[in-house]
């Protein structure tokens, strides 16, 4: 079984510090990447998978990203504003619910990056979402052929997809890629205010239903000012 979502979730909302200077007067989904802003990469990879609508969480130089985005119709972008809280990664997507619906929907970072293969990972990741036996989806990249990442990545993977969280001092070969497919039930309970999505992919992982898919091509960490010049690199070589 699989799902299509037509409703996305993209998580807008943060200070962007690591990228300083860029982001002293322009917030990072605005920092230009190969010719366009960080977030329109995201918005066109989800109008490309069908979405119609995103919500796109704002807090940190809002205006800018509302400005930027109230023209555009694929997908139409819908604001949720926080300028007066800090909701964190969780308290955002709690927040945005009402406008998301009760069906699976897409939630992407704003900041990620990636260079897809034969196939649009986002398609990939709804024809693998089954509700059946999952309530989050993450779009996992390969540690070792990841561009600007040196962490020790954050999950293991089994055959069947399901994920198991790396332990204090282990290193793993998977780094969540800032995509994902969310499933709504997963919020109930959840609590009010700011949280990190990290308890919510803890919750999951415990009731065995977070599961995970490889990305098929190539993943950038854009982190730091240095990360988006090796990112633009990718890209011309990309279309090379």
């Amino acid at each position: 079984m699989s799902v299509k979502p037509t409703k996305a979730m993209v998580l807008a909302a943060g200070f962007g510090l690591r990228m300083r200077p860029l982001t002293d007067k322009m917030p990072k989904p605005m920092v230009p990447v190969a010719g366009q802003p960080l977030l329109d990469h995201v918005l066109d990879k989800l109008a490309q998978a069908g979405v119609a609508e995103a919500v796109v969480n704002v807090h940190y130089l809002p205006d800018q990203i509302i400005e930027h985005t109230a023209t555009r119709q694929h997908p139409r972008v819908i604001i949720s504003d926080e300028r007066d809280q800090v909701l964190g990664t969780g308290g955002g997507v709690v927040k945005a619910l009402p406008l998301l619906g009760d069906a699976p929907f897409f939630h992407v970072n704003s900041d990620t990056l990636w260079i897809d293969g034969v196939r649009s990972n986002l398609a990939r990741l709804a024809e693998n979402f089954d509700p059946d036996r999952m309530d989050i989806l993450l779009l996992m990249a390969p540690t070792a052929t990841s561009i600007g990442y040196g962490g020790r990545g954050d999950y293991g993977m089994l055959p069947d997809g399901a994920l198991r969280k790396r332990k204090e001092k282990e290193i793993v070969p998977f780094v969540y890629a800032g995509a994902a497919i969310l499933s709504p039930r997963i919020f109930e309970g959840a609590p009010q205010g700011e949280f990190s999505l990290t308890r919510m992919f803890d919750r999951a992982n415990e009731q065995e239903r977070l599961f995970g898919l490889r990305l098929d091509g190539v993943w950038m960490h854009v982190g730091t000012p240095d990360a988006v010049h090796a990112a633009e690199e990718a890209f011309l070589e990309s279309v090379a």
